[in-house]
């Protein structure tokens, strides 16, 4: 018997994406589109029964760094456990091309510094079957993945294969180098780019060092590069800034979007060391657009912080002579070295020797630190922190630490916040999120393999806002998932996405809301070279589908691989005929 639609998702509380009330509905899907929502009678070759479940668009992540792990895996983890259905890559400037062989080493170490992805996994992983920025579109456009994949053109490869060293070296482009990188900018938006990204942070640097090659760049450059996206009539721009003088700055991408009429993005989150700067954005922001500049911010649903542990890139021990000695073994010789009494006493007892900069200062900043259990917590109170808890217990904070890291079998970590959590607490993340000109971003799935694990935070957005938070307010359903599926999409030019209605990608989620909850980070060695990176798992996904097929069942792939590279922006769907 002929079954009226490849899929039927029945009875479940359906979150559209529009910002608008949930309702109870049926999806129904044939062609990897969406093709009725409400009482569907027909039945479907498969179907899944969500009654009592929450059905919503597939999250859409605007921030990511798969750029290598695209070129040789087929599932982008962790982004996918966490209902992502789509990502956006080649953020922050950094990337693989346009690159010519010579500089394979220097975008190598440009990675590797920036988004800690060592050079080893890169270096052996990267086919490197590409030159220009099509090139490497039309390789991933042979590859098969369980989600969508966009990809951005970074500056710092664009400036480094025009200029060479004088790009690598932050000199001026002169204006036969602006016009080429916008040459290559238009050529790159009409092959499929999805837009341009760059970095104006001191935070970005080579793992040598060096400054990433784009944070001087003048206005003149990013104005001509936005205009080669403007002679394409496509795409957006990507930023992100230190901000140090707020106002110019500003004033700066104002008049790019202005002039290139190109839609822009930033990244926004509350600095310790300016903890009221980011208000003075949001107020621009919210000119910007009351005077038609299309430009949002990519806003962090929770602290961005390191976290260290022995299996990671750094501990609180790194730099004390006695760790070095053991730095080599593997961990479970790590373990039996400092559980024993005289190792354990030496350890403690030694100061560390790099006392400078954040590897030697920030390991031990004990009154910020926290400790990272099973169920992790990210809004943690002041009474939590390492110091308060070796103060209650009348013990030295490096002995609740040194514990902690070797619980779960020398597995525990620490986390340090240092980004959104000035004082203590999420408020500023929570007035970011109900800005109407902010989406969530910032996620870096795919980076910071040995100190950060922020890929999950499309499920933070649900389980910490809009039903766990008990340290504020909290936001609703409606509004959370409205800014991780259609606001997202929107904002990097894919409006064919993000709501469940008609004409739409079937791309969804059944989400079992009262069981779901994140995991603890772990380490894997899966990485190319057996390099190990941090992951992070969750329960409660019942399914989750894209293009119409279940790509994972319960967390786990079914083998499904329908993603595919996205060429560029996609335009909304005329509405198809409700059954």
């Amino acid at each position: 018997m002929e079954r009226a639609y490849d899929l039927v998702v029945r009875g479940g509380t359906a979150v559209d994406g529009t910002g608008g009330p949930a309702f109870e509905a049926d999806v129904a899907v044939r062609d990897g589109r969406i093709a009725a929502v409400g009482k569907v009678t027909g039945a479907g070759a498969e179907e899944i029964d969500a009654r009592g479940q929450l059905v919503t668009p597939g999250f859409v992540d605007i921030h990511t760094h798969y750029d290598g792990q695209a070129t040789w895996d087929e599932r982008l983890q962790p982004s996918s456990w966490h209902g992502v259905t789509t990502i956006v890559m080649g953020n922050c400037g950094v990337g693989f091309a346009p690159c010519r062989p010579a500089d394979h080493d220097r975008l190598i170490r440009l990675m590797e510094g920036v988004e800690d992805i060592p050079f080893p996994v890169l270096s052996q992983g990267l086919p490197w079957s590409w030159e220009s920025y099509p090139d490497y579109l039309d390789r991933l456009a042979e590859r098969r993945f369980d989600v969508d994949v966009g990809s951005q053109l970074p500056h710092a490869a664009l400036r480094v294969f025009v200029m060479g060293e004088r790009g690598a070296n932050r000199e001026p482009a002169t204006e036969a180098d602006i016009h080429a990188m916008a040459a290559i900018a238009k050529r790159a938006a009409e092959a499929g780019a999805l837009g341009f990204a760059t970095s104006r942070t001191l935070n970005h640097r080579t793992s040598d060092g060096q400054p990433t090659p784009t944070l001087t760049a003048g206005e003149d450059e990013l104005t001509g590069i936005a205009l080669g996206l403007a002679a394409a009539g496509r795409g957006v721009l990507q930023v992100v800034s230190d901000f140090l003088d707020p106002e110019e700055e500003w004033a700066m991408f104002r008049r790019i979007v202005a002039r290139s009429g190109r839609p822009l993005s930033f990244s926004l989150v509350q600095s310790p060391r300016a903890p009221t700067s980011y208000k003075v954005l949001l107020q621009r922001l919210a000119e910007a657009n009351a005077e038609g500049l299309p430009i949002r911010a990519q806003v962090a649903s929770r602290p961005v912080g390191v976290l260290f542990g022995f299996e990671l890139t750094m501990n609180p021990f790194s730099q004390h002579p006695a760790f070095q000695e053991i730095k080599a073994l593997p961990l479970e010789g790590k373990v039996a070295k400092l559980s024993d009494p005289a190792f354990r006493a030496r350890l403690l007892h030694e100061e560390s020797e790099a006392q400078r900069g954040f590897a030697g200062t920030q390991p031990r900043a004990w009154g910020n630190m926290f400790l990272l259990g099973e169920e992790p917590d990210y809004e943690p109170t002041p009474d939590a922190t390492v110091a308060a808890i070796a103060g209650r217990e009348g013990r030295d904070p490096a002995e609740v630490a040194l514990d902690h890291l070797l619980s779960r079998g020398g597995r525990g970590m620490l986390y340090l916040p240092f980004l959104n959590y000035a004082d203590m607490n999420l408020d500023p993340a929570y007035e970011m999120l109900s800005h109407p000109d902010c989406v969530p971003g910032l996620s870096d799935g795919g980076a910071h393999v040995g100190m950060i694990c922020d890929g999950s935070f499309p499920t933070t957005n649900l389980v910490h806002w809009t039903r766990d938070r008990t340290r504020g307010p909290r936001l609703s359903l409606e509004h959370m998932i409205a800014g991780q599926t259609r606001r997202t999409a929107e904002t990097v030019g894919l409006h064919d996405r993000g709501v469940l209605a008609p004409g739409y990608r079937a791309d969804l989620n059944v989400i079992d809301y009262p069981r779901l909850k994140l995991k603890a980070p772990e380490v894997a060695y899966d990485l190319p070279a057996g390099g190990r990176r941090l992951i992070q798992r969750a329960e409660g996904y019942t399914a989750t589908v894209v293009a119409g097929q279940v790509t994972y069942r319960d967390g786990t792939p079914t083998g499904a691989l329908p993603g595919r590279l996205l060429r560029g922006a996609q335009a909304a769907p005329a509405a198809m005929a409700a059954e």
